[in-house]
């Protein structure tokens, strides 16, 4: 149910398992979680009126990964759930907010809010991070045919691997594998995703490293910058392929123009 202000009244946003594989940081992410409580109807007014578009543009932020905001039961509560890329960015988003309506208006309303350091860290996809997993490709590639190829692999049981970075309960990273038809098992390594705010923080990095891992021998094909994709040991693949180009990569062995053929899902993309 939804109120005027647009917030889900008895429904907290997806808290995903965060358990799993460590990623080291440069420096932690930072999560901020609590509550706002108005005194008085004004204050509650105040907040009906100004929170929806604090809410847009705190996650218009370019550091912010996550900003929630709900309703309780008693409408003079509302429950908060932000992380942010770091330190700089939570600085940021205050600084923002201090001179915005809403923090100029809604001083007097009562904070009640922790901060924890937080370490991202990776686990293979569960059924509750489908749609999260959606919601990170649309964000990442600023369009629906990724997300749309990761459930068609994901129906057409064509996902080897589907690996997720979370932090907080919130989804931040993702990484398929799938297998590829030929005279030899490989995999193809498709698609991988980084929110925009946690780019450049290694996450991606920890993504493919923890895909070769899992493909062990099994030769990887990837589609991608050849001046990133080196680092982990791809180099120029001369294989037949619709994809067969410069930017074709591979990482193990597969023979000299061998044919590869991606999961059918591909077709669509």
């Amino acid at each position: 149910m939804t109120c005027a202000c647009g917030h889900n009244h008895n429904a907290e946003p997806h808290e995903c398992d965060s358990s799993g594989t460590p990623i080291a940081l440069p420096t932690p992410m930072i999560a901020l979680t609590g509550r706002l409580i108005c005194n008085d109807t004004a204050q509650m007014m105040t907040a009906l009126g100004l929170l929806p578009d604090h809410r847009d543009l705190s996650r218009a932020e370019p550091g912010n990964l996550r900003f929630d905001l709900w309703q309780d039961e008693d409408p003079m509560i509302w429950h908060l759930s932000e992380l942010f890329r770091d330190d700089a960015a939570v600085a940021a988003h205050q600084a923002r907010t201090a001179d915005s309506p809403w923090g100029r208006d809604s001083a007097a309303i009562t904070r009640d809010v922790s901060r924890a350091k937080v370490t991202p860290a990776l686990r293979p996809e569960q059924r509750g991070d489908h749609d999260p997993i959606d919601h990170l490709l649309h964000i990442a590639f600023d369009g629906g045919a990724e997300a749309g190829l990761v459930r068609r692999l994901r129906a057409d049981d064509d996902l080897s691997l589907s690996l997720v970075a979370v932090a907080a309960g919130t989804i931040v990273g993702h990484l398929a594998l799938s297998p590829l038809g030929g005279d030899r098992p490989a995999l193809a390594l498709a698609p991988v995703a980084v929110h925009p705010a946690a780019q450049g923080l290694g996450i991606g990095s920890a993504l493919i490293r923890a895909a070769l891992d899992h493909a062990g021998a099994a030769p990887v094909v990837v589609l991608g910058d050849p001046a990133y994709y080196s680092r982990f040991g791809f180099r120029p693949a001369d294989l037949t392929s619709p994809y067969a180009g410069p930017y074709l990569q591979m990482r193990g062995d597969l023979p000299k123009g061998a044919a590869i053929a991606h999961a059918p899902a591909f077709a669509a993309l």
